[in-house]
């Protein structure tokens, strides 16, 4: 049995809001075995429910999910909400991190460079620490898949935890890309991890305007205009670099499972609302899926690569 895994110290961040444009600080700390990932909104006002609850606390979980625009928000029923969790949860994901408290001094997760890179460098500077609990993990028993238009996303059997992505922009810069991982902690940080968020230089006077964006930059972001393509000075970080961030997106997305789910995940031009109703239709059928506390091979030694368009198409 592999034992449920925590860091070995707390790590504190701080950051800016990539859509709030607040200045935000967290601490992510050790938790116990089956604690799950949680956040508390350490900037509210102390108040309990009749039941003895902390009006803070907001675990995060697939059914906690109340916005899909842009980012993965989650709230509690008392009002507190936390936006942009994507890209920590797929660092404790990819980390193999089964609990953690976050304590947060803000609306939202701090964006750091736009990747899950920094997260990993912290998680390990610190360690992890194994816990005397069996790992949960969810397997997937039957293909369950959710469709909008031309964008799709699925998720099938599997003996390992895999990730597949398509995307297709009519930018020059980004145009059609696709990749697919065997997901292990080595390989996620290598090939995933810094893999930045991105936007077009189009949206973003109506991104703004709307309330989002608000604290998005070059430092943040991959930039592309649809004439000069890519903005940032240093390019990018890996030729197919777009389709990598949606991958990141969806492991982080589909973390909020409440366990590591072993099945091999394909998406096509999917986003975070897909990812949250594909797990909601997965979890509405009892028949598609099953706990188990099996071994799996989540952190083998690196038997893949991560493999782009041209090794698979």
């Amino acid at each position: 049995m592999t034992g449920q895994k925590t860091l070995r110290s707390p790590v504190p961040v701080s950051g800016i809001g990539l859509h709030s444009g607040l200045p935000i600080r967290m601490v992510v700390k050790p938790a116990d075995g089956h604690t799950g990932i949680v956040f508390v909104r350490t900037d509210l006002a102390a108040g309990t429910s009749r039941t003895g609850i902390d009006e803070r606390i907001i675990h995060a979980r697939w059914d906690a999910v109340t916005d899909t625009r842009l980012c993965t928000v989650i709230s509690n029923e008392y009002g507190a909400s936390i936006a942009t969790v994507e890209h920590l949860m797929a660092a404790l994901r990819g980390c193999g991190i089964d609990n953690a408290l976050i304590e947060i001094e803000g609306p939202e997760v701090p964006v750091m460079d736009g990747s899950a890179a920094p997260f990993v460098r912290l998680f390990d500077a610190v360690g992890r620490r194994t816990l005397p609990a069996s790992r949960n993990v969810i397997r997937v028993l039957k293909t369950v898949s959710v469709a909008d238009g031309n964008r799709s996303v699925a998720i099938s059997p599997s003996a390992t935890c895999q990730f597949t992505m398509e995307i297709d922009f009519q930018a020059i810069s980004v145009g059609r890309q696709r990749g697919s991982i065997h997901l292990t902690t080595d390989l996620f940080a290598e090939s995933i991890a810094p893999a930045r968020t991105f936007g077009f230089l189009r949206d973003v006077a109506a991104l703004q305007a709307s309330g989002l964006a608000k604290g998005g930059s070059l430092e943040n972001a991959i930039v592309v205009d649809d004439d000069a393509g890519i903005m940032n000075p240093g390019g990018l970080r890996f030729a197919d670099e777009f389709v990598r961030h949606k991958i990141l997106d969806s492991i982080g997305d589909l973390y909020l499972a409440g366990a590591p789910i072993v099945g091999h995940f394909h998406g096509v031009r999917s986003g975070h609302a897909l990812n949250n109703l594909l797990l909601r239709t997965l979890f509405a059928d009892d028949s598609a899926w099953c706990y188990d506390t099996a071994d799996v091979p989540f952190e083998a030694p690196v038997t893949h690569e991560y493999r782009s368009l041209a090794a698979i198409a």
